[in-house]
């Protein structure tokens, strides 16, 4: 089955070469609403096949086309973060939003050919693994009007439409979710980028050595880690806390012992870790860095969350 945006480019209109070129926007706004690159990708393909339903008459009488596809792709990630609630009533574990590798990583490591690069996320603190947590805890309608406004620029009167609210009661919506956010930012300035990778890199040596008092060197006495399996494989139901906790659960599982290798990445933009077994990813794992230390660990294990991390030679 084509996909949509190459059902359009069958169409004669040269305007349809910015419709196009609004994948990229939409792909970028639906992961952030939802946290996960599968369902903001349905997302797009939705978005994109109720433009094609129309005739062209239909589509000509839109002033706005770009507003238009961010108008039904907004309201598609609404209704899914409405059901979204009821679904993770039924999530086996902690449920951690979709991690995602490194754009260059990405891109080289697609081998089906029909890469574009257009269609990936660009990679900012606004899809840190910290700042994607904190915006699971919003309400749909907090997390569509902040991300609307605050991330992408849309002035209320464009979220109400798209919300069903009014002006003022979006900008109480993005008001309340500035409130939850709060999340401390990761530290900044010269060399700080390379501080969290020697912190990681420490952290990958400390626990393949299954050294527990240098891991709790590494941890923030409140370092919490947080696994996702799923259901589908084993992971901790819930949050372990504690930086000695957090070092013996570690500690407990050596990657040798399960025949994992470790390697450094780049996960939703920060230093990461990929855990290897057989050439295949097992598990991704993104990090917290605060004050020179590891405050938060989440480890991605459910294989259909791991879909975008391709095989390692």
């Amino acid at each position: 089955m084509a996909h949509p945006s190459e059902r359009l480019h069958d169409r004669s209109d040269p305007n349809l070469s910015a419709i196009i070129r609004e994948r990229r926007q939409l792909t970028n706004l639906a992961y952030r609403l939802l946290g996960s690159l599968a369902d903001a990708e349905d997302v797009v393909q939705e978005t994109y096949a109720r433009w094609y339903a129309m005739s062209p008459r239909q589509q000509e009488d839109i002033d706005a086309p770009g507003g238009w596809l961010t108008t039904v792709a907004s309201r598609i990630c609404l209704d899914l973060l409405r059901s979204a609630r009821v679904r993770r009533e039924r999530y086996v574990g902690e449920w951690i939003p979709e991690p995602l590798p490194d754009r260059a990583e990405w891109i080289s490591g697609q081998s089906n050919g029909d890469a574009d690069p257009a269609d990936r996320v660009t990679l900012d603190e606004s899809v840190s693994m910290a700042f994607l947590v904190v915006l699971d805890a919003m309400t749909p309608a907090e997390r569509v009007a902040f991300i609307l406004h605050d991330v992408f620029g849309y002035p209320f009167a464009d979220v109400a439409a798209i919300v069903g609210r009014t002006p003022g009661a979006c900008r109480q919506l993005a008001a309340s979710a500035r409130r939850r956010i709060r999340v401390p930012q990761p530290d900044a300035g010269a060399g700080a980028s390379g501080r969290r990778s020697d912190l990681v890199r420490a952290f990958k040596r400390a626990w393949e050595a299954t050294d527990i008092e240098a891991l709790i060197g590494l941890l923030g006495p409140d370092a919490t880690a947080t696994g996702d399996g799923g259901g589908l494989v084993t992971a901790a139901l819930h949050p372990v806390e504690g930086a000695e906790q957090v070092a013996r659960f570690f500690v407990d599982r050596p990657t040798a012992a399960a025949g994992v290798t470790l390697q450094e990445c780049t996960v939703n933009g920060q230093p990461g870790l990929v855990a290897l077994r057989d050439g295949s990813t097992v598990s991704v794992m993104a990090f917290d860095v605060r004050d020179d230390r590891i405050n938060h660990i989440w480890a991605v294990l459910n294989p259909d969350k791991l879909r975008s991390w391709v095989a390692k030679a």
